[in-house]
């Protein structure tokens, strides 16, 4: 399994990438896996591919991340429809989604911190 590690700084406000990290049951990170790049607006999600790196890497749970090159830390519908989608299957695989994280060159939002995983 190819596992990138670093965010590069430089296409936090570039292009859209999410990201999957990869936790043991002890909550270590057993890797970091780049799910898919996209353009400036938004990048396509396949669910099948988040569980695949999960059950891959042995995984017990995961944290998804992917960033808004726009700046704006809110989620919109799509990213809230998704990350359910997403907690949806981990449910069936017994691997939770313990957090989804939007990053910006000014911050993060954590949909944990507000209440809507």
């Amino acid at each position: 399994m190819k596992i990138g590690l670093e965010w590069y700084q430089e296409r936090i406000g570039f292009v859209e990438d999410f990201k999957v990290m990869l936790l043991s049951r002890a909550i270590w990170v057993l890797g970091i896996v780049t799910i898919s790049s996209g353009g400036t607006a938004g990048t396509v999600v396949d669910v099948k591919l988040v569980y695949a790196a999960a059950i891959k890497a042995n995984a017990s749970a995961v944290i998804l991340a992917h960033n808004h090159p726009s700046g704006n830390l809110m989620p919109s519908e799509q990213d809230k429809r998704l990350t359910q989608r997403i907690k949806e299957a981990g449910k069936i695989l017994d691997i939770p989604v313990l957090d989804h994280l939007i990053l910006a060159e000014e911050g993060y939002y954590s949909f944990a911190d507000y209440g809507e995983l």
